[in-house]
């Protein structure tokens, strides 16, 4: 038999098992196993039981016995970020603040091309160091899992090195880094050409080769008058799916219109929503788009919230995901603004949690983690506590002290 390691007794164990992924949910439908034990074997969950039972039946088993009430929950995962990037925006959001809009500030020359101007400068080098540093905090608080963008590179040869940063950083790191190729993040003010050959020079060159050396599998764009239209983008669209690639959408941020985009491509994911009228609610609630909330480009921007409340009321899939990135979303603590996101928008605990762990696995299209049952990823989160409820209730300032990674003891409070 594998080497077996048995963790426990953990005073509440929340599964995350046999949730709907469609829809409203309560908290009288979370599976919570008292007293529990984690038995691993090989990375995987071998079973999830009483823990002196599994001591008893595995007893040789190495055992990691904890001290103190704990509470468990799966590895966060975070399905939207921009953590691969050079520079810094805080002169963005001191403007925001006087008053000037984002659109207005990236007129101007700030913005994402301030981003895309510092990203440029910044060797490979650079920002696998830069990705690596975020990554590793976003471990800390409990996200095993995140999804990584380009776009700020908006050139093959800068997105490749995007690309190559994100895979390279994933080698060193814990966590799982899921690359997406962002490359029509906006039209880039340098491109000698109309957008038209922008996207289809990315369509001829830059998805071959980010295929060639297996960089991503999803491809993404800014739908929204300061990046691309759903007619320019439809081409871009057409072929990266016939060439295999999940398709997700940057969605009515500002403006409606980029849902409808995404449900007519099947992307896997619409995020952001925050300018979705009734019409887009009730579109991506009759879809398998799932509806990504990003509260943190709501707090960065000081901008209205995604409907979620709405959307899950329809019947759509909410997940919740930081958007962290350094103009809209700088702060990137993904179960801050899930707890934030839940007090304004009146979510139930079982409708953040999944947000942030089941129905984010989905918007990834993972399905070997997200929850804790037998044969997928031991990836959880221990928190210093004996009630489930204590960690959205302190909206972000309870912390994970402990986190494990496909079986391994990766952060520990104690020992930082």
């Amino acid at each position: 038999m594998d080497e077996l390691k048995l963790i426990g007794p953990i005073r509440q164990l929340v599964t995350m098992e046999a949730l709907p992924l469609k829809g409203p949910l309560s908290d009288s439908q979370l599976q919570i196993v008292e007293q529990a034990g984690i038995l691993i074997s090989n990375g995987k969950i071998l079973a999830i039981g009483v823990f002196e039972r599994l001591k008893t039946d595995y007893s040789k088993a190495e055992l990691y016995e904890l001290k103190g009430d704990h509470v468990c929950l799966p590895g966060f995962i975070d399905a939207h970020t921009h953590i691969c990037f050079g520079g810094s925006r805080a002169n963005d959001y001191a403007l925001r603040n006087s008053g000037k809009t984002y659109l207005e500030i990236a007129k101007s020359g700030g913005g994402i091309w301030d981003t895309v101007t510092e990203t440029r400068k910044a060797e490979k080098e650079e920002l696998i160091k830069k990705t690596t540093k975020l990554a590793n905090r976003h471990l800390e608080t409990g996200v095993t899992t995140l999804e990584v963008k380009s776009g700020y590179g908006l050139s093959v040869e800068e997105e490749i090195k995007m690309l190559e940063a994100i895979k390279q950083a994933n080698d060193t790191i814990p966590s799982d880094l899921i690359a997406t190729c962002l490359a029509a993040h906006m039209f880039p003010k340098d491109y000698k050409g109309t957008k038209k050959e922008y996207l289809e020079e990315l369509v001829v060159k830059l998805l071959p080769m980010i295929k060639e050396k297996g960089l991503a599998h999803r491809i993404d764009a800014f739908i929204e008058e300061s990046a691309f239209s759903p007619i320019e983008i439809a081409p871009y669209f057409e072929t990266a799916k016939k060439m295999g690639f999940d398709i997700t959408v940057h969605a009515d941020q500002f403006t409606p219109g980029g849902s409808q985009v995404a449900v007519d491509f099947g992307a896997i994911s619409a995020d952001h929503l925050e300018a979705s009228t009734e019409k887009e609610i009730q579109l991506l609630a009759q879809s398998d788009t799932i509806a990504t909330a990003l509260p943190g480009a709501s707090l960065g921007l000081g901008c209205n919230f995604t409907p979620a409340r709405k959307l899950l009321d329809a019947g759509a899939t909410l997940a919740i995901a930081s958007d962290h990135n350094p103009g809209s979303a700088p702060m990137g603590d993904l179960l801050t603004q899930a707890a934030i996101l839940g007090a304004f928008e009146k979510l139930s605990n079982a409708e953040v949690l999944a947000g942030i762990t089941i129905r984010a696995a989905a918007a990834l299209g993972l399905k070997d983690r997200g929850k804790l049952a037998k044969g997928l990823l031991a990836d959880f989160s221990l928190f210093h506590t004996d009630n489930y409820q204590e960690i959205l209730y302190n909206q972000g300032n309870l912390k994970p002290c402990m986190v494990w990674k496909a079986g391994s003891l990766v952060f520990n409070k104690h020992k930082a």
